[in-house]
């Protein structure tokens, strides 16, 4: 028997026997099983009161909600099955616009974005008329509300009658989302390219890259790994702003489900296609959760810069 220190600082016995394979076999102190012990059940206790806090809170708002006064008039509009089973197929359709539009928008926002934050962080007099643009262009656009650039290029540019330019509000609508998400996701490279400590180029360049080099192969993969969790909110984003075209026109879930409500006068689709959104949505909100943990656990273990 060995005395050994365990993880309170206190002296142990430190059992170990040979083992019929050759090797030795650990035994805790009573002091750590009693410590872990105490931590099982502090944890059971937190649960359960966790538990009855949360059903206690929702049988409030519950009470509350079905008590109020104009209740059966309010489940009547938003919560009617029969509407809710119409407008269900749907939206599940228009859904399927909304999705290819967030796969093709974020691709063409995430090229364009990095495009104008290389050009703001480019250096050396020559670029400064490429640098004005680049900020000219992320200030216009985050501070243009999106409705306005959507109304403004929905119904603007077919009014302008140019030869070879489309007029389907998909197209147009999406061409909106990508300006004013590229001027967002810009800044957001933008600041990580920034973050790079100046000492990384240095190093770089000392082993015989160019400038061009340097930012490619060296500045860009920590910006961008050191950026991924806002990048991703700004997927999110943008997943639930695609709605935002059917006010063009096109027949996305949002429009589907206008269209229901206002020929039967029943808000109810309204809210099937607030939940389809949820429901689409939450997945990849907590996949940016599960990526930023991540990222700090291995930030605090000196894993990645």
């Amino acid at each position: 028997m060995t005395v050994v220190k365990d993880d309170s600082g206190q002296e142990a016995a430190d059992d170990k026997g040979d083992m019929p394979g050759g090797g030795d076999t650990y035994v805790p102190s009573q002091r750590r099983l009693d410590r872990e012990r105490h931590k099982r059940a502090r944890a059971r206790r937190a649960t359960a009161i966790a538990a009855v806090s949360t059903l206690v809170t929702a049988v409030v708002l519950y009470v509350v909600v079905v008590s109020a006064p104009g209740w059966e008039r309010t489940k009547e509009t938003f919560f009617d099955g029969h509407y809710a089973r119409e407008a269900f197929p749907k939206v599940l359709e228009g859904l399927w616009l909304n999705i290819r539009l967030l796969l093709i928008c974020g691709v063409l926002v995430l090229v364009l974005g990095m495009l104008i934050a290389i050009a703001r962080t480019l250096r050396g007099p020559v670029f400064f008329p490429l640098r004005v643009l680049a900020a000219a262009y992320t200030d216009f656009f985050r501070g243009l509300p999106l409705i306005i650039n959507l109304m403004i290029v929905v119904f603007g540019v077919p009014a302008l009658r140019l030869q070879g330019v489309t007029v389907d509000p998909v197209w147009l609508g999406g061409a909106a989302l990508t300006l004013t998400y590229s001027a967002y996701v810009a800044e957001v490279f933008r600041a990580g390219i920034e973050s790079i400590h100046p000492s990384q180029r240095a190093a770089a360049r000392s082993l015989g890259l160019t400038n061009r080099q340097a930012l490619r192969h060296v500045v860009l993969p920590q910006a961008v790994r050191r950026q991924v969790p806002p990048l991703l909110n700004d997927l999110v984003s943008l997943q639930k702003d695609t709605g935002l075209v059917s006010i063009g026109g096109a027949i996305d879930a949002v429009r589907a489900s206008d269209i229901i409500a206002q020929r039967a006068l029943n808000y109810t689709p309204y809210i099937v296609a607030g939940l389809v959104f949820v429901a689409l949505t939450i997945p990849m909100t907590r996949f940016t959760d599960w990526v930023t943990a991540r990222m700090d656990r291995q930030r605090a273990q000196g894993g990645t810069t």
